[in-house]
């Protein structure tokens, strides 16, 4: 069995918009901008053996207000500059009541059981209560990065760190004790 991140999207892989306190996916490729240090941090994590997995909801595009080629041309761009292993997204609302959105772990499990991963030797990385919710759910160790939001906090979390790259780090040295 193989140990993966999983990693949420806006907010620890590319800068969130926020506004009134509220994080908002980039509308647009050109308005996509990497966090600090998340090509490093992937490139550690992939070679010291884990796969890494993006996770993200994207309930604009379910709700009209996002084109989905837009988001797949964000996805495809990641996939170029990060080498990602898989990036996993959910379309929906929480209106639709479906298994894969955030909080909800389906696509952590899914992903898990496409790539031989075990959950409980697994990170989950993300910034809002329903990335540590879903990882937690899912089995996984949970680590809180930024944030800050106007929202409902995260708990249960097992760390809180500043960005992806400080994450990585922690996670690489969890494997040297």
């Amino acid at each position: 069995m193989r140990r993966a991140v999983f990693i949420d999207r806006d907010g620890v892989i590319n800068e969130a918009i926020v506004r009134n306190g509220k994080p908002y996916p980039p509308d647009s490729i050109e308005a996509l901008r990497l966090c600090d240090g998340v090509e490093e941090a992937v490139r550690a994590l992939r070679a010291a053996g884990f796969l890494t997995i993006v996770a993200t909801n994207q309930p604009d595009v379910g709700a009209g207000i996002q084109a989905r080629e837009t988001v797949e041309a964000m996805h495809r761009d990641l996939q170029r500059r990060l080498m990602l292993d898989d990036l996993r997204v959910c379309y929906h609302t929480d209106a639709d009541g479906c298994a894969c959105r955030k909080p909800k772990p389906g696509m952590l499990v899914d992903a898990a059981a496409d790539w031989q991963v075990e959950l409980r030797r697994s990170f989950m990385v993300g910034d809002r209560w329903r990335d540590i919710d879903a990882g937690r759910a899912a089995g996984c160790r949970t680590i809180l990065v930024g944030g800050g939001y106007d929202e409902r906090p995260a708990e249960g979390f097992d760390m809180r760190l500043e960005s992806l790259l400080e994450a990585s780090r922690w996670i690489l040295a969890q494997g040297e004790r």
